[in-house]
């Protein structure tokens, strides 16, 4: 009977405490029907054990407290705190929601687990401090470097395309949208180039546009024109390249003033009308001749269509390059005139018809009184044209209104249209020396010779001859 009632005692001890422990778990349940479970997070603040008041106050306090980082693209960083825009917080929504949601009869699994939430905050800022403070930053203020399309560049043998860069200039109306909307959503960082707020090129590497202009000059390069002057010219693509370019479409353009640039120098390198010569006279001595009419004269003109078509579509060519009518010489070495020639040396009096490099003629010569109006002029020219029994005339005279001479000749060789010539001169007794000097018997201009001499040199000369006259 004893031990009945000891064992009663205990049933009841127990049963006690098992109540004890029903009413401090319910308890406890009835608590998290008011308060947020152990290890609840809203909105990264840990709100265990609050109510929804004090849950608000924590997020009303963080907005208070609120600072947002601003990631720029050359790594420098800058803070826009709330206080800086007139941030305010304004409500919470699913405060309630999230409380009422919890399963807080179950509320010890809370120990094993994270519960997370997020609800959305509204908040209001003045959009003027926002502007100002936008326009004060350094990503505004800084320097603002454009960014740079893709486009094809030459590597020394062809054109590959070279990527974009982006700069620093940011687009302002896209950079306050950005930093707008982080502000409502209070993120506590911005990266202004993930979030594209910087200009953005016009075109990128895997642009069609950029590969196809790549393509095209490519294909422009692909041209050769070769030019067999004393030394090879060449075109090709090390110096096509040099002509090309892109626009801001990525349309492939010829820089006309470029290619009439090269003509210009190639021109002035091989043309050699009118050019300084040094040469050997046929008796051996050294001097020089300019002037005259005689020579090398690319047709700059004609030959740009050439080149521009040969580019455009990718030809190879081996030519001489165009001509202006007249405009070519015996050779492109120097002395261009070749061997076959006249040289008349007015220092003395003296000329030699040269054929294939030997002396085929030889003669004194009479040669214009060394006054202006009568000179003969020195250069580099050639016979233009040849007729027998002609009467040369003499300018005008305003007194008379006749030539100031009439002179028939046997022999004449023309060399200048403006009536420089070689011809016989039966009127004068004697040749060389310096009697052209004297008045009366040096010429006009022309190149007195004896009646046999212009006779020989008449059969043996053809239209086209060079005429080299020199001192």
């Amino acid at each position: 009977m004893e031990k009945t009632g000891k064992f009663r005692k205990i049933l009841y001890i127990a049963a006690g405490c098992l109540a004890a422990l029903v009413l401090v778990y319910l308890g406890i349940a009835f608590y998290f029907r008011s308060h947020y479970l152990f290890h609840t997070e809203i909105n990264g603040h840990d709100v265990s054990g609050k109510t929804v008041q004090q849950a608000e106050q924590m997020l009303k306090d963080a907005v208070g407290q609120f600072e947002m980082e601003l990631i720029e693209v050359d790594g420098s960083r800058e803070n826009i705190a709330g206080a800086d825009i007139g941030l305010k917080y304004e409500s919470a929504e699913n405060l309630e929601k999230n409380l009422s949601g919890q399963k807080y009869i179950l509320w010890p699994e809370a120990f094993f687990r994270n519960n997370t939430d997020e609800v959305k905050i509204e908040v209001s800022y003045d959009a003027d401090m926002l502007t100002e403070k936008v326009d004060s930053l350094h990503a505004v203020t800084g320097e603002q470097t454009p960014p740079v399309s893709a486009y094809p560049k030459f590597d020394g043998e062809q054109y590959v395309i070279e990527p974009e860069q982006y700069g620093t200039a940011v687009q302002r109306d896209v950079l306050e949208e950005k930093i707008a909307s982080a502000i409502e959503n209070l993120q506590d960082s911005l990266d202004l180039e993930a979030e594209k707020c910087y200009a953005e090129p016009p075109y990128t590497a895997a642009s069609a546009e950029v590969q196809a202009a790549c393509d095209q000059m490519n294909q422009y390069c692909k041209a050769k024109i070769i030019y067999p002057m004393t030394e090879e010219v060449v075109v090709d693509a090390s110096v096509i390249s040099g002509w090309l370019s892109v626009d801001d479409k990525m349309q492939v353009t010829i820089s006309e003033d470029a290619v009439r640039q090269w003509l210009e120098e190639f021109g002035d390198k091989y043309d050699t009308t009118g050019t300084t010569r040094t040469f050997t006279t046929p008796a051996g001595r050294e001097t020089t001749v300019n002037g005259g009419t005689y020579g090398w004269s690319i047709n700059e003109i004609a030959e740009y269509d050439v080149i521009v078509d040969a580019i455009k579509n990718g030809k190879m060519l081996e030519r001489e390059p165009e001509y202006y009518i007249g405009g070519t010489a015996a050779s492109h070495a120097m002395p261009d005139w070749g061997n076959t020639y006249v040289d008349v040396d007015l220092s003395a009096q003296h000329m030699w018809y040269v054929v294939d490099g030997s002396i085929a003629l030889e003669t004194d010569v009479v040669t214009g009184q060394p006054i202006p109006e009568r000179i003969t002029p020195e250069g580099t020219y050639s016979i233009l044209e040849k007729g027998r029994n002609q009467v040369l005339t003499g300018a005008t005279d305003p007194a008379t209104g006749e030539p100031s001479y009439r002179t028939p000749v046997s022999y004449w060789m023309r060399v200048t249209w403006s009536g420089i010539g070689l011809h016989d001169a039966t009127w004068q007794s004697a040749f060389g020396g310096t009697l052209n000097q004297t008045p009366g018997i040096g010429s006009h201009g022309c190149i007195n010779m004896p009646l046999d001499q212009a006779a020989a040199l008449y059969d043996m000369l053809e239209v086209g001859t060079p005429v080299v006259i020199h001192y």
